[in-house]
């Protein structure tokens, strides 16, 4: 069953702050959890019927104004889980104009979006209304939806605090609030800004916290700001889903590409991660030279460019999604079964975040890891760090085994955007040359030049012999 819900978080260490309750029993259905009639009546015409464990657990606490820390596996409905009691406890409520009465803070303006998706037909079945408040889009529309009135804002950090610098935003009546990936808004650098937004919200409201992990930062966030917490932590032994593979592939230095752009030109969709902007383009335009429909998602685009791209992903027009880190969190992608880490991550929550885009909602994927020999001891202990067990596999361009894993196939070569073709090499295990990564050419004159000075060394060798010799 797919699930309209399209957030997960994934596990993390043991929780240092608040308490556990005891397990519930697992709900029949969403109607034994105490949800009001319209919600219910929208979860069935989206033809959900069961909830997630997480949901089950959460939903009975936190609509009873319990704070609440949560924490589950990627993919687990957590969205669900914190949005469905928002939403029904602030129903009934008007909010006036620059003051909300619920607030979501996340880290990216792709959760922002997806989440304001995903909580949308409950919003309106409850008759609220939702304004996402995000960067890189237009501040005066954003201004002008509070001025209306919202009683829903989903946020993140630094759009959030411009608007309230402006005195378009006020959080006094806030008593909700809602920390989505907690974690990754303090590695962004906004627990500034999330602390002042808790420090402004009404003190005696209702704190809701998720997070995959809980270092310094979140904890401090947890004993500061939650009171007497309930903590759900959801298939905790699982780490990253159970349901994924882990591959870690040795390549060639110069054969990278060739393996990048066969995975890339595979049946069906993919994910592959760079650490880069710049390696992101470089590889898109690679890729769609090589007749791949491929797409860049970083935060050097535009916000409108973004969502396009994502749209185009999640209705197949795209089929390579390449991006960096931005991707990682929060993206909601059906039947996407393959992640692939171009340039491994070097951090394990990065690599647990990036895994957390396939196996979602109970299905199965593979994350694969492309590595050079001089790599392998970094990653290996990456891996360790993550709590992953992977296999690990010498392939070349063009060999069954790497089809046998990833899918890979050979581009069709067919140009997508009108320019030169991209040669391919004679077999698959010749180096590949392309984007200058290599000494050689990829219009194909490397070979030549290389060759004529070959020959003139050579020319110049036996004429010094004749010298030496007295010819």
């Amino acid at each position: 069953m797919k699930h309209p819900d399209d957030s997960g978080v994934a596990h993390g260490g043991p929780a240092q702050a608040g308490r556990a309750t005891p397990a519930r029993p697992p709900a029949v259905s969403f109607a034994d959890l105490g949800l009001p009639v319209e919600v219910l009546r929208t979860l069935s015409g989206l033809g959900v019927r069961e909830p997630f464990p997480i949901q089950a657990a959460a939903l009975p606490d936190a609509l009873e104004g319990r704070d609440l820390l949560g924490r589950g596996r990627t993919g687990s409905g957590k969205t669900l889980a914190f949005g469905l009691p928002l939403l029904t406890r602030t129903a009934g409520r008007r909010a006036q104009p620059k003051q909300p009465l619920a607030l979501i803070l996340v880290p990216t303006r792709e959760l922002a979006q997806q989440v304001t998706q995903a909580l949308a037909p409950y919003a309106e079945a409850l008759r609220l209304r939702m304004a996402t408040v995000v960067g890189g889009m237009s501040i005066g529309r954003q201004v002008a939806a509070l001025r209306e009135g919202a009683e829903v804002v989903v946020a993140t950090p630094g759009r959030l605090h411009d608007l309230i610098e402006r005195n378009a935003c006020s959080l006094g009546r806030v008593r909700i609030t809602v920390l989505d990936e907690a974690d990754q808004m303090c590695d962004l650098g906004f627990l500034p800004q999330v602390v002042d937004a808790l420090e402004q919200v009404h003190r005696d409201g209702q704190r809701m916290l998720f997070s995959a992990t809980l270092d310094r930062d979140v904890d401090q966030l947890v004993r500061r700001y939650l009171h007497d917490p309930v903590v759900h932590s959801v298939d905790p032994s699982a780490g990253a889903a159970s349901t994924v593979e882990h591959h870690v592939l040795v390549v060639h230095g110069p054969d990278r590409y060739a393996v990048t752009t066969e995975i890339a030109a595979r049946d069906g969709r993919v994910l592959l991660f760079l650490d880069t902007k710049h390696a992101v383009d470089q590889l898109t335009r690679h890729l769609r030279a090589s007749g791949v429909h491929a797409g860049a998602l970083h935060s050097g685009k535009s916000q409108p460019q973004r969502t396009r791209t994502l749209a185009q992903f999640k209705d197949g027009r795209i089929t390579a999604l390449v991006a960096t880190n931005v991707a990682a969190r929060g993206l909601h992608v059906d039947d996407l079964d393959l992640v692939v880490n171009v340039d491994p991550p070097t951090d394990p929550k990065d690599y647990v975040h990036r895994a957390g885009r396939t196996a979602r909602a109970g299905e199965s994927g593979s994350v694969v890891t492309l590595v050079q020999g001089g790599q392998r001891g970094e990653t290996t202990r990456m891996l360790a760090g993550a709590g992953i067990e992977s296999t690990v596999t010498r392939v070349r361009s063009g060999e069954a085994e790497l089809s046998r894993i990833t899918g890979a196939r050979a581009p069709s070569g067919t140009p997508l955007d009108g320019g030169p073709a991209v040669p391919r090499p004679k077999n698959g295990n010749a180096p590949f040359r392309g984007l200058g990564t290599t000494k050689g050419s990829s219009r194909g004159t490397g070979g030549s030049s290389r060759k004529a000075a070959e020959a003139r060394k050579l020319a110049e060798a036996r004429k010094a012999a004749r010298v030496r010799r007295g010819g």
